[in-house]
């Protein structure tokens, strides 16, 4: 019988090898040569691409809102930055645009999936050495089979919308860690029903390359 216990040691089962390939690749570039920061006139232009893995966790904010939506989310990305630094604080930063994949994997509260794509806004700081912080957002549609599987939604067609903070860590001048969490949310903005909504959190972790 398929249980939340089985769907969560699953889940983990999926994660420990993410985290295996992280940690392989880490050790892959941690040997490459660290050349200087670039300077910030040189930020504009410059292309990025990644990967996040993470582990869903369910969050319901009203009483529809029953399912507990478990499972792993994959999201590639490209991105690209529009601005050099704005400002001469802390908190002075770039913008960036960009485009993401989302691939859902749901493992409870039965199996089930979702295939989207989500134009995004970055601003990252840039006061903190190899260290990057930054906030995200963004949303577009999401193709699901979720109709007759997932009781808040009756539809297959969707809108994922999401935000988060976190980090990335530079390990050479082209390669870097990253890390951080997200809040996302999938509707279909009423057009179908029922519509009463799905959240989680995405704790995350992944790699990034820059262009040259």
């Amino acid at each position: 019988m398929y249980t939340a216990h089985h769907a969560y040691a699953c889940l983990m089962k999926h994660l420990s090898r993410v985290w295996t390939v992280l940690l392989f690749l880490a050790g892959l570039v941690w040997a490459s040569p660290v050349v200087a920061d670039e300077p910030a006139s040189t930020l504009i232009g410059k292309q990025t691409v990644g990967v996040v893995v993470g582990g869903m966790l369910p969050v319901r904010l009203a009483d529809g809102q029953s399912s507990k939506l478990n499972g792993v989310a994959v999201h590639p990305s490209w991105q690209i930055v529009l601005t050099d630094p704005i400002g001469d604080g802390w908190w002075s930063g770039s913008v960036a645009f960009g485009v993401e994949a989302a691939l859902l994997g749901i493992t409870e509260p039965t199996s089930a999936y979702g295939v989207g794509v989500t134009p995004k806004a970055v601003y990252t700081l840039a006061s903190f050495g190899r260290l990057k912080p930054y906030v995200e957002g963004g949303g577009g549609p999401i193709w699901t089979n979720f109709d007759g599987r997932i009781p808040e939604q009756g539809s297959n067609f969707n809108f994922l919308v999401w935000g988060g903070a976190g980090a990335t860590y530079d390990l050479t001048a082209r390669w870097a860690l990253n890390a951080g969490v997200r809040f996302s949310h999938i509707s279909n903005a009423d057009t179908d029903s029922p519509n009463r909504g799905l959240n989680y959190l995405l704790p995350f972790v992944g790699v990034s390359s820059k262009l040259f």
